[in-house]
């Protein structure tokens, strides 16, 4: 069994813009099949941190709001909160870097709604029949929204080689609690040398996990829940992750997270891809390198796993090589697309309809 995953390249000629080339892709996938009438549509895209410059362009972005709404569907743009202190870590900060970018209301032509709410802490838990997991941690409007289409800049990644449509459900889709489940396997730490006592994260902590001893705090790992809120509400960031899950297991947290947003919406979610500005490390970043990758095309489907595979052979063999692994060479990144398979999350094997 094969899926199919729907290609067009970066050819423009007159009377036929790339934004035009964009609406054919979505309808030749099955737009329309998947969107009811007043449905309430997630665009799950990036947004991109302050300063990346390699993030899907707003007016890509547009015209894919322009075509849910005449499928019938009510589109939003949307994203979850970072569990990393940044431009995108509390839904205030996240809309000001989105407007910046370029994503406003009269640009986009659609709202924004953070999926996982002010600070990060509205999230529902899915169960998922996981290697890994039973139950994973979404942003709450991502799980209740009735249809969805993810966006996806295709780029290299330090911890899955590159970052695709998996990567973008599993890890972009998730709450705080669900990006630190798969970044850390230990509660957060608190930096003496940063802490001054203040009892803020006390307060704002739902399991009664920490308290101030001798003028600073302690976390209590026997207690804590892993819900990450005390990482974003220290005033003084002495609050600390763990980085220590290694690439493999992160790719499979990674899939089993995509695996939980799938669940209710196998009908209703198509996945939107830009071979561009193949960059080497994440739009997390507050730059963007120079390309590893010629631009390629844009793609599209149905299967995450499919669209991501043919992302990464279409760069390969533009490329000549992989790029990835010369990159990030530590990093096998075809964890995340075999267990993938493996989960029923989508098909390896594709064929690539070109437009």
């Amino acid at each position: 069994m094969q899926s199919t995953v729907w290609f067009t390249d970066l050819s423009a000629p007159p009377g036929k813009s790339l934004l035009d080339k964009t609406g054919d892709l979505l309808r030749a996938a099955g737009l329309p099949e998947k969107i009811g009438a007043g449905d309430l549509t997630a665009v799950k895209l990036h947004f991109g941190e302050k300063g990346n410059t390699a993030f899907i362009r707003p007016i890509f972005v547009r015209k894919v709001v322009e075509e849910i709404a005449a499928a019938g569907g009510k589109p939003f743009l949307t994203d979850t909160n970072t569990l990393y202190l940044g431009g995108r870590c509390n839904a205030v900060d996240h809309l000001r870097t989105a407007i910046t970018n370029g994503f406003a209301y009269a640009v986009a032509d659609a709202p924004i709604v953070v999926a996982d709410g002010l600070r990060g802490e509205s999230a529902l838990r899915v169960p998922v029949k996981g290697k890994i997991f039973r139950e994973v941690s979404l942003g709450a409007e991502i799980v209740n929204a009735d249809a969805m289409v993810v966006l996806t800049h295709f780029k290299g990644h330090e911890l899955s080689g590159f970052g695709g449509a998996i990567k973008n459900l599993g890890m972009g889709c998730a709450s705080r609690a669900g990006k630190l489940a798969q970044h850390s396997s230990v509660s957060p730490f608190v930096d003496p040398a940063a802490c001054i006592g203040c009892g803020t994260c006390v307060a704002h902590c739902p399991s009664g996990a920490i308290a101030v001893v001798t003028e600073k705090a302690l976390i209590d790992p026997k207690t804590c829940i892993g819900c990450a809120d005390c990482i974003v509400v220290c005033p003084e960031h002495a609050v600390k992750i763990e980085w220590n899950e290694a690439g493999p297991a992160v790719q499979e947290k990674m899939a089993e997270h995509a695996l939980g947003v799938l669940e209710g919406k196998r009908g209703s979610i198509l996945f939107l891809t830009f071979v561009t500005q193949v960059s080497p490390f994440c739009d997390c970043y507050g730059n963007s390198d120079r390309p590893i990758s010629p631009d390629v095309g844009i793609l599209a489907s149905d299967d995450p796993v499919a669209i991501d595979q043919a992302c990464a052979d279409l760069v390969i063999r533009a490329s000549g090589s992989d790029p990835f692994r010369k990159t990030h060479p530590s990093i096998d990144w075809t964890v995340q697309l075999s267990h993938g398979e493996a989960l029923g999350l989508g098909c390896r094997k594709y064929e690539l309809a070109a437009l």
